[in-house]
């Protein structure tokens, strides 16, 4: 469960927990519902159990902060104030007690309102009693940040800690992330961290053989983590917390623990009850050793051990409140949106002050990274939080946007200055590629554009185009949206123009009817109900099983609360989106366009599915007028092979999940493949927005929407006749990219084509003037099919080049870089999944690898 608690006036209120205050003032506490009443008195002392003596229990003196959760980000400033402020004060009242906190941000509040408190802190942190953990912005949900957030979250949050404080965390900890993602041992002990310290999933969600432990990520890096018994919240006396401990730990294959405590959630850190409780059992002859410690002290206390015979956990650690990777999906969005466009224009901005002396924005991007970093903080990415911290996220987000664009189209415009445009006949369109590899499809744009005129389109080298005229997006004058079919030099441009001439035939292979979208590969129909079937010509295979045969929308009662505590699988079917609708949108001769608008109940969902000549993949463009409460919308894509298996891509890796019908987290894609005919046959789907999927047998579901209330945490009942702030109502909408496909999704590049969805090419309209540069031109290409250039930009400190590149399939691989732009090439070797920086010094031409820290 959840089981935070709240601080206040009156205790301490646990989320599992009520309290009740009589008319005589005195305070009765409820585990649950109201049936087992307990006084709120000190534990008695009492006996300790034999063998106690024998343990050592390191106290970390903590204060968990939510800076969101049930009051806006404003407040969480104060108390992040508040609680600094108080664990100063103990510590000039106890001399040997010490304090753990985390968190970047919070620190830098602290320097911006109240600089003297930074040197008291600082001070502390020199001598040891004040320990820096963590390493990151903030303590984010570490399934739905893309693999670059995570890596920025250690870069800014070191950087911070070591400007403001002199130091650096060596101990990641994210204690109430709710699941971690395998890939984090190699991210953290590349940002300098060889500890990890986390909480959920708990005891009775995941059954690991330790709660210390070795744990081994997907390439094979290792860091020692440590499960937190019980709670990281206690704020009375600690006796009865540490005998809980023991107890816990009594058969594992250590006698040195931390016990946390102090009161959290709304800050507030370790109370004066705490440190005398500690002073008196650290005097109780029959105790085990006690004493004030820190993370730190901890590890480097394990690590001394020998002969300590740790177990080794090789697997991501899940699963705990499954509700959270679906809800409020316009902050998931956002999230996603924000990710890519920073990545994207860092990659633009950062080659073209190279390549064609554009400016590098260092400081918005610092700006709009940090922004998005605190949006990633746990209850605030997993939409557990208040409703007004969704508007301060649409802005937040909005903000990192307007950033990103801001510099990508400047940068793109001060390209297409240089590259000449010089017939006043025509009208130019520069198309950047932001990847290291060549690539071939569509781009749009809206021109002026009478359509009774012919029109040609052109390469830079006069070689035609093939073109299709669309609607265009306003009803004014002769405004109309050119598609055409092109390809685009790795990490590089093209020039094309418009221009009145003669429009070369295009042999029509793609073609729509009224239930119906066909190209030379593809056969996609639909029924009365809108359900969608796929027949694979080429494979000559009906790509969907089950009585109606296809994907459809299914809506799933879902009475959990807005996490989803104790919830493993959304299984119970209600009913579906039917009386469907249809209308033709394009038919060719490029690309062919069919709507289909369903309804459920008061909601209705309307599909633009796209099918492109000579394309074997589907795009589907996806509007949602949702209107349900305490429901759930899945699309299910139930795939015809034997023996599913399930792969989904987490944060910079992927991985395979039993297709047993449990909630998963994923990011952008999943993919079910299976035996079909001797061979190997699947699915890929792709989308921009979700992060919630399951696969109950064969069939590959995607999480669109819960409809839960703003932070309704159980056991509170919900009163249906009561108003209530309900999540997702109202219109939402998203794109999903279908890649059916023989053989293994390695063999047909699915980390590349979800690259390809989520940073499309870019489109900069031309004036008409002449230039230097030439009308097309590549800066930088990598060889390697599996290995992807995920980001680059300037270095944080100086003005070196940092290229961050990642293997995608598992395989050892060779790959060689190709840095155009600066005249370099470098060539090395890749281990499954590695994450490799490499840093170029523009002006030597050197290249050398290093770490996560950029060192």
């Amino acid at each position: 469960m959840k089981n935070k608690t709240i601080s206040g006036n009156q205790g301490t209120l646990s989320r599992r927990t009520f309290i009740r205050r009589t008319a005589a003032g005195s305070v009765i506490v409820a585990f649950g519902p109201f049936n087992a009443l307990i006084p709120d008195e000190k534990q008695q002392a009492g006996k300790w159990s034999s063998g106690s003596k024998d343990f050592r229990v390191h106290m970390i003196g903590h204060a968990h902060i939510d800076p969101v959760w049930l009051w806006p980000w404003p407040e969480g400033i104060s108390v992040v104030y508040s609680t600094f402020r108080s664990a100063l004060d103990r510590m000039k009242e106890t001399p040997d007690f010490t304090f753990t906190a985390s968190s970047a941000q919070f620190y830098k509040w602290i320097a911006e309102n109240d600089p003297s408190m930074l040197e008291e802190i600082r001070k502390r942190v020199d001598e040891g009693r004040w320990n820096i953990v963590g390493g990151w912005w903030v303590e984010p949900d570490v399934n739905i940040p893309c693999g670059e957030s995570l890596v920025r979250q250690g870069l800014y949050g070191q950087i911070t800690f070591q400007r403001l404080l002199g130091h650096r965390a060596t101990v990641a900890t994210n204690p109430d992330s709710f699941g971690h993602t395998g890939t984090l041992p190699q991210i953290i002990k590349g940002q300098g961290m060889d500890n990890y310290i986390f909480m959920r999933p708990g005891i009775k969600e995941k059954t690991i053989p330790s709660d210390l432990f070795w744990w081994e990520g997907s390439d094979g890096t290792r860091v020692l983590a440590y499960r937190i018994p019980i709670s990281y919240n206690d704020s009375g006396t600690v006796r009865k917390r540490i005998e809980d401990v023991i107890a816990q730990f009594k058969n594992q294959p250590f006698k040195n623990f931390m016990v946390y405590y102090g009161a959290g959630d709304h800050g507030g850190g370790a109370t004066k009850e705490n440190i005398r409780s500690i002073e008196e059992l650290k005097a109780e002859k029959s105790a085990p050793v006690i004493f004030y410690s820190t993370t730190d002290r901890y590890f480097k206390e394990i690590r001394a051990e020998k002969n300590l015979n740790l177990p080794v956990v090789k697997d991501d650690l899940q699963h705990h409140a499954v509700g959270c990777y679906t809800a409020e999906s316009e902050i998931k969005k956002g999230n996603r949106q924000s990710e890519a466009a920073l990545v994207v224009a860092e990659k633009i901005a950062s080659i073209g002050s190279a390549a064609w002396d554009s400016n590098y924005p260092k400081d918005e991007f610092t700006g709009a990274w940090e922004r998005i970093l605190f949006l990633q903080f746990h209850d605030s990415l997993a939409g557990t939080s208040v409703p007004e911290h969704s508007q301060h996220a649409r802005e937040g987000f909005g903000y990192a946007l307007d950033i990103a664009h801001q510099a990508t189209y400047m940068s793109l415009q001060k390209l297409e200055s240089q590259v000449p445009s010089e017939d006043p006949a025509s009208q130019y369109l520069l198309i950047f590629n932001p990847h290291g590899w060549e690539l071939s499809g569509n781009i749009e744009y809206d021109f002026n554009w009478n359509l009774r005129n012919p029109s040609r389109v052109e390469d830079e080298k006069g070689n035609p185009l093939y073109h299709q005229w669309i609607p265009g997006s306003t009803e004014t004058g002769s405004r109309n949206r050119l598609a055409v079919n092109l390809n685009l030099p790795a990490f590089g441009y093209r020039q094309i123009r418009l221009l009145q001439g003669e429009t070369i035939p295009i042999k029509d292979s793609v073609s729509s009817e009224e239930r119906k979208l066909e190209n030379e590969f593809l056969k996609i129909t639909f029924s009365d109900t809108g359900t969608l079937s796929i027949y694979d010509k080429e494979n000559r295979k009906e790509i969907f099983s089950g009585v109606e045969g296809g994907c459809k929308a299914i809506v799933i009662n879902d009475p959990s609360d807005t996490w989803s505590h104790d919830i493993k699988t959304f299984s119970d079917e209600s009913g579906a989106f039917g009386n469907a609708t249809f209308k033709i949108l394009e038919n060719g001769p490029l690309r062919a366009a069919l709507r289909v608008i369903t309804t459920y109940g008061n909601s209705s969902l309307s599909i633009d599915w796209h099918l492109c000549s000579g394309s074997r993949k589907i795009e589907a463009k996806v509007n949602l007028d949702w209107h349900e409460h305490l429901k759930m919308l899945k699309f299910s894509f139930p795939t015809d092979v034997e023996s599913p298996v399930a792969t989904y891509e987490t944060p910079y890796g992927n991985i395979e999940r039993v297709t047993n019908g449990d909630e998963e987290p994923g990011q952008r894609w999943i993919d079910l493949s299976g035996k079909h005919n001797g061979g190997i046959y699947g699915l890929t789907v792709i989308n921009d927005a979700k992060y919630g999927y399951n696969v109950p047998g064969n069939d590959l579901r995607i999480s669109v929407v819960r409809s839960a209330v703003y932070a309704h945490h159980q056991p509170r009942v919900l009163n249906l006749e009561a108003e209530h702030i309900w999540m997702d109502q109202g219109i939402q909408s998203f794109r999903m990219l279908l890649v059916p496909h023989s053989g293994t999704w390695k063999k047909s590049n699915i980390a590349r084509i979800a690259e390809e969805f989520i940073a499309p090419p870019l489109v900069i309209y031309q004036g008409i003037h002449d230039g230097v540069m030439p009308k097309a031109g590549s800066f930088i290409s990598v060889d390697a099919d599996n290995i992807i250039v995920s980001s680059v930009k300037l270095a944080e400190n100086g003005d070196d080049l940092i290229l961050r590149c990642i293997e995608t399939s598992g395989l050892e691989s060779e790959a060689t870089l190709d840095l155009r732009f600066g005249g370099q090439k470098w060539k090395g070797n890749f281990r499954p999944y590695e994450i490799k920086t490499l840093r170029m010094n523009k002006n030597a031409g050197q290249i050398r690898e290093v770490n996560l820290l950029e060192e």
